[in-house]
Parts: structure tokens; C-alpha cells; sequence
């Protein structure tokens, strides 16, 4: 049977990763700079990924990177996600698993050492199983479309782009100065969205064919299952930062959290963040091996994009009036956390998917 517990070399990860994070990254700083017009912090990006390898952790080593496995960048996630950190960590996730499937070796080694960022030109709410994109069409090695919705995609320097050409599918590398960048209006402040549009853009092909496709496919997969713990690990800051509030706001000479409507709210939500725990470990398990890695995301998908919504409701209600304030936190949680939601497939997606692979009635409804 697999042990879904963390190991002590993922423990000692989480430590330094928690430890940077809340020197560099607490919330007043992350409210501070949401509205500026540098929302993200990339120097803490360098860090996170150059000195720390973060970003390489899913690249072989012969490609430069770590040659660690799913699970130990989903404790990353978890991390991420606890402090709503508005770093390019998904995207990255996306540009460095499409390059490394595909052999890439220029632009790679850039991402990895955090001195550039990469995205991959997919709408935010493309499901991992959906067909390949057909929304850009290339002509030699000139690419023309629009993609909506592209994560992270005002500080990328480089963008995977699906296409169609005369051969069929394939993923082309763009350089995204030269094409158009439009910023959409946010959901979520820490993790930004933008329009790519291609006008006769050059672009170095990659990977085509059913290579394209596979590879496209295993960074959402590989993106999703992440997201599940990032999800998590948003999801128990909420549930502990509630407790805590709990202990120290009095209200009828008594600690709020001593009132038993309170306590069964967070005892359930406790409940549901243990389960979503299981299954993102699931998932990065099965990533991590290769065994049935589709399903067991589609499974965590399913689960931890509603939780995490539950959990960011808590969180605000149950901090009463200071909680709909813009100077708490709780908003940016709640952003991130509808934000996700929506993030690669809402979970009637992933259980019609998991419907299908297992072989349910009404599975393509």
C-alpha cells in the first residue's frame, strides 16, 4: 500500500520554503503590493526558484533541474498557497513540465534558475482531458490567434503556444515581447490573467504531432493535480487563522469560539480539509509513479475546488466584521480560492471525467 504521509525530506522542504515565505512574503506585504503596478514579487521568485530549485523540481537532472517527483512539489504548493504568494509558481509549473517533455534545452535552464518565466498560452479554465487547442494557427513559423485567460502571462518572458499547422497539432516557443499582452481585470489579485494575441508571430516549433498533444496533456494534468495542493494548503491557513481568531474575539464576555454553532462549523470544516489532504496526495502519489495519474487528479480536482471556496467563506465570515475589511487578508484568500475553482475545470468537469475513465453511466454528460 502507498504511504500518502510526508516523508522527513519533504517535511525539511516545507520548513525552509515556510520559513522564506513568511520573512519575505507575509500578508501585509502581499496586500501591500497586489495594487501596485508590480503585483508580483519576482525577486522572491528568484529566490524561491534559483536559490532554492523549486522551479526545476519536476526536470530531470540531465536537463538541469532536481529530478524530484509530484510529491514534493506539492508540498511547495501547500506553502504557496498558505501564504497566497504572487509569485509565477503555476504557470511555471505549466511552461517548465511542456519544455521538459519536449527535450527543450535553451529556455528551460532560464526558467529553472528563476531568471526568466514561462506560461503556456491555455485558457485558465481548460480541462486537462479537453482537446487540443485549435484557437492558433500557424504558417511556417509564423503563428496567428488569441488566447484568453493565460495565467501569470504579464511578467512571462516566454510562451508555449498550442497550434495547428500543416501537420496537425503542435506547440510552438514564443518569445512574449513580441506578441500582444492585454491584462484582463483580476478575480483573483495574486495571480494575474492576459490575453495573448498573435498576429504573425514568430515562433520555434517544438514538439507536433501526438508528441504535442501528450505533452500539453501532462503539464495540465501535472498543473492541476499541483493546484489541488496548493488548494490545501490555502484551505488549512484558513481553517487555522479562524481557530486562532476564535481563541482571542470575545463577544458576549465569552471567546467566539467557545459558541458551540462555531465549533461545529469548523470541526466540519477540519473534516473536509483532512479528506481534501487524501486525495491531493493521492494525486501527487500518482504522478509522482505514473499510476493512473489522470484519474486520481480528476478525483482531487473534484474535491479540493469547492472545499477551498468553503473554507475562504469560513474564513471571512467567521471573522465577522474585520473580515469583509480590505485591509484583512481574507479577500485575497477568497479571490485565490474562487480563482482555482474555476482553474483548469470546475468540478462537475472532473466528475464527468472520472465517470468516463471508470466507466460509469452518464459519464459524457
Amino acid at each position: 500500500m502507498t504511504d500518502l504521509l510526508y516523508t522527513e525530506v519533504e517535511e525539511d522542504l516545507r520548513s525552509g520554503v515556510r520559513r522564506v515565505l513568511r520573512d519575505r512574503c507575509d500578508w501585509t506585504a502581499v496586500l501591500a503590493r497586489v495594487e501596485t503596478d508590480e503585483p508580483y514579487d519576482l525577486e522572491l521568485w528568484r529566490s524561491l526558484a534559483g536559490e532554492m530549485g523549486l522551479a526545476g523540481l519536476l526536470v530531470p537532472e540531465e536537463l538541469g533541474g532536481a529530478g524530484a517527483t509530484a510529491r514534493e512539489l506539492s508540498v511547495v504548493a501547500e506553502e504557496i498557497g498558505r501564504a497566497v504568494a504572487p509569485v509565477p509558481f503555476l504557470s511555471t509549473v505549466l511552461a517548465t513540465t511542456a519544455l521538459a517533455g519536449c527535450g527543450e534545452t535553451s529556455v528551460l535552464p532560464q526558467l529553472v534558475e528563476g531568471s526568466k518565466v514561462g506560461t503556456v498560452a491555455v485558457g485558465l479554465t481548460t480541462v486537462p482531458h479537453a482537446p487540443f487547442p485549435q484557437a492558433v494557427k500557424a504558417e511556417g513559423s509564423a503563428l496567428t490567434g488569441t488566447v484568453s485567460a493565460v495565467v501569470d502571462l504579464e511578467v512571462a518572458d516566454h510562451v508555449v503556444v498550442p497550434a495547428v499547422d500543416t501537420d496537425g497539432s503542435a506547440l510552438y516557443l514564443v518569445e512574449a515581447a513580441a506578441a500582444t499582452r492585454t491584462p484582463t481585470t483580476p478575480l483573483d489579485l495574486t495571480r494575474r490573467l492576459g490575453v495573448l494575441s498573435l498576429d504573425g508571430t514568430p515562433g520555434e516549433r517544438i514538439a507536433s504531432g501526438a508528441e504535442a498533444e501528450r505533452v500539453l496533456r501532462r503539464a495540465l494534468v501535472t498543473a492541476a493535480g499541483t493546484l489541488a495542493a496548493e488548494q490545501v494548503g490555502l484551505a488549512q491557513h484558513c481553517l487555522d487563522t479562524t481557530v486562532e481568531y476564535g481563541k482571542t474575539r470575545y463577544q458576549f464576555g465569552r471567546q467566539i469560539g467557545s459558541f458551540q454553532a462555531v465549533k461545529h462549523r469548523l470541526a466540519d470544516l477540519w473534516t473536509k480539509i483532512s479528506m481534501a489532504r487524501a486525495v491531493s496526495r493521492n494525486a501527487s502519489d500518482a504522478l509522482a509513479s505514473g499510476s493512473e495519474e489522470e484519474l486520481a487528479v480528476a478525483l482531487a480536482q473534484a474535491y479540493t475546488s469547492d472545499l477551498v471556496v468553503r473554507a475562504a467563506e469560513e474564513h471571512l465570515q467567521l471573522h465577522g466584521g474585520i473580515g469583509m475589511t480590505w485591509e484583512h487578508p481574507a479577500h485575497l484568500y477568497l479571490g485565490r480560492a474562487k480563482s482555482s475553482q474555476l482553474t483548469f475545470g470546475i468540478a462537475e468537469a472532473h466528475r464527468a471525467r472520472i465517470a468516463e475513465l471508470v466507466d460509469l453511466p452518464g459519464g459524457s454528460a
